[in-house]
């Protein structure tokens, strides 16, 4: 943990710095950050450089009807989308199998009703690519945690009879984050199954248009993934539900930097279920790397977590997997820390994937 994290501040391409750069890490880097620059994609050699692929837990399904719903409700407009275009950026940068979640904001618009129907088309969607492209797609179920009652429904629906490999969340639902008691009993149902969650930011309802000529997202994102993080460790929700499988998207927004702060309110407040502070449960999650490879983002998240749990991730098709490939590819990890990244992480929640 140590090694790896010194080895990402001193030997990082992106900063310039070859302090103690191994003959290997150089190399890889030069490689990487040399074809990165001439063709804006990674070599496919390179890109395909853990035997067998890699496991993107962060890779977004958008189906035309789901688009036509988020267009009517808030005008937004997505990347094109298509399974082909997925298996095709797969291919190219070495990803064996994508984990589909839906785009945000997913299903909820505050109106249960509305809801239920679409969250289960696209739960249904995407089994049906699960099955038609056997081993090269998983899915986490979409859920609408403010309809406890339609979500408890499709846990069990999404889990049982689809073989969904876990539940997709949202950072936030309108003004509801995910610590919020409300959502106690899905949270319940999630723990006994011992169920993976995975997060994915969406537009918090409190800061839009904040800043001018500043795209939301560009900030929001990251802030609202720390957000809730906090929340559902200073609410007790982590500590009441411990066997809940925790991912968090994009390095884990900013929390990796401001775990000074957090120790700090926990000193203050002295919860009775954070004995030690916050940090112990900052480690128990599992992070992915989507939009989150600058050396900083890499550093300061080894310090925060060991390696064995941070993953490999996309976002597409908001981003293509070469982004994230260019990333890990020059900050000087071992072959062995490539593959837990790649792969090892993970399999260790997703054990079904390794036939």
């Amino acid at each position: 943990m140590v090694r790896a994290t010194r080895h990402v501040f001193r030997s990082c391409l992106c900063c310039g710095d070859t302090a103690g750069l191994s003959r290997r890490g150089f190399l890889a880097q030069a490689v990487g950050a040399g074809a990165a620059a001439a063709t804006g994609l990674m070599p496919r050699r390179l890109a395909a450089q853990s035997k067998p692929g890699r496991i993107d837990v962060h890779h977004h399904f958008a189906p035309e009807f789901h688009r036509d719903a988020l267009g009517s409700k808030r005008g937004l407009a997505w990347p094109k989308w298509s399974p082909q275009l997925s298996l095709e950026d797969m291919d190219k940068n070495g990803i064996a199998t994508a984990i589909l979640s839906v785009v945000q904001p997913g299903t909820w618009f505050g109106n249960a009703d509305e809801a239920r129907p679409l969250t289960r088309k696209l739960n249904d969607y995407g089994a049906t690519l699960v099955r038609d492209h056997p081993g090269r797609f998983g899915m986490f179920a979409c859920i609408a945690p403010p309809d406890v009652d339609g979500s408890l429904k499709e846990i069990e629906y999404g889990l049982d009879a689809l073989k969904a490999d876990g539940i997709a969340l949202l950072t936030s639902y309108g003004t509801t984050y995910l610590g919020d008691p409300s959502f106690a009993p899905v949270y319940a149902e999630l723990n006994r199954r011992k169920a993976i969650v995975y997060v994915h930011p969406t537009t918090p309802n409190c800061c839009k248009s904040l800043v001018p000529d500043i795209p939301v997202g560009s900030i929001e994102y990251a802030t609202d993934t720390t957000r809730t993080i906090a929340h559902l460790v200073f609410s007790g929700t982590v500590t009441q539900f411990p066997d809940i499988r925790w991912i968090f998207s994009h390095s884990g927004g900013t929390l990796p930097f401001l775990t000074g702060r957090f120790t700090r309110l926990a000193d203050e407040r002295k919860p009775v279920f954070l004995p030690d502070g916050p940090l112990p449960e900052f480690r128990k999650f599992h992070y992915e790397l989507a939009q989150g490879t600058t050396p900083g983002q890499i550093a300061a998240l080894l310090k925060m977590v060991p390696i064995e749990q941070v993953m490999y991730g996309t976002d597409y098709p908001f981003r293509p997997g070469a982004e994230v490939n260019a990333g890990i590819a020059g900050c000087g990890f071992s072959a062995a820390e490539l593959q837990s990244i790649d792969r090892e992480a993970a399999l260790k929640l997703l054990p079904r994937l390794k036939t």
